[in-house]
């Protein structure tokens, strides 16, 4: 069990270390390569949006495993790239891919967003490619990002548009509810849809000192497997939560029913269903 002490967790969002320092963050730590494939198509886009500059020194919120980070570094080749994320395997596998990668200018830490104590106006931007959207007070959380960015500086993040226009969390979670009428996150709970409204999201984010606040909606396939085989079992297991409720012939039929579905969406190229997403952009007052 993590220790939300030694990480330095806000209170409000131990639930959340559990999960990502817990079985929800050893699943993402060993299929980061399909986490990363799943959202290629913006990967290009939200880094080109950054417009890293060559001495800029870069803070990656909610990092995972670190694509991000060293790709920032990169562009940053004569400043540096801090990636933060509650899950220590995330964090130690970042770390041995920057080394074997030889991306000497890119940096990891365990540390929650929310609370850690940054440097003062040390980063010239803050990036974070669908990890900003988990925060117990995202409020308090942007408000400490903002203090750490200076004056001028900016922030982009990458977040879901809500999830009646993402078909692909929209058609698995129909599928395993198997008929139930699942619960739907509120809209500011911690979640992939936290950060979904763009009236929120301006709200927010000019509160905790930004300005300038644009959302431009990007409308991409996402990959979830090579064949219906790969899909099926990386998405049964991402979300085999959804299941533990069912009786075994009901558990099974809704995983044949995923099967048949992952097979609708193969193409020559992998099984890929629409997402929408929000690329934001605000500066720092």
């Amino acid at each position: 069990m993590s220790d939300s002490n030694a990480v330095g967790v806000d209170p409000s969002n131990v639930e959340q270390l559990g999960s990502w320092d817990g079985d929800g963050g050893a699943f993402w730590a060993a299929n980061a390569d399909r986490f990363d494939t799943g959202v290629a198509r913006y990967h290009g886009q939200f880094l080109d949006a950054a417009a890293i500059g060559a001495t800029a020194n870069v803070l990656d919120i909610g990092c995972g495993s670190g694509q991000t980070t060293r790709d920032a570094a990169r562009r940053a080749s004569a400043g540096s790239a801090l990636g933060v994320d509650l899950s220590s395997r995330m964090i130690e596998l970042a770390r041995r891919l920057a080394d074997e990668e030889q991306v000497t200018n890119a940096t990891f830490e365990q540390a929650d967003a929310q609370v850690h104590p940054f440097p003062d106006r040390r980063f010239d931007l803050a990036i974070s490619r669908n990890g900003s959207m988990f925060f117990g007070d995202p409020l308090a959380a942007f408000t400490n990002i903002a203090r750490a960015v200076r004056p001028g500086g900016r922030l982009v993040l990458l977040t879901w548009q809500p999830l009646r226009v993402n078909e692909w969390q929209r058609v698995f979670r129909t599928i395993l509810a198997a008929g139930r009428e699942l619960p739907v996150p509120p809209p500011d709970a911690p979640g992939p849809f936290s950060l979904s409204d763009p009236d929120r999201v301006r709200g927010l984010l000019t509160s905790a000192g930004f300005a300038g606040v644009e959302l431009r909606g990007l409308n991409e396939p996402m990959c979830v497997g090579s064949d219906p085989d790969d899909a099926h079992q990386f998405i049964s297991g991402q979300l085999a939560g959804l299941l533990n409720d069912l009786d075994a012939d009901t558990r099974a039929g809704a995983l044949d029913t995923l099967r048949a579905s992952m097979v609708d969406h193969q193409t020559d190229r992998g099984v890929f269903y629409d997402s929408a997403a929000w690329l934001i952009e605000a500066r720092r007052d």
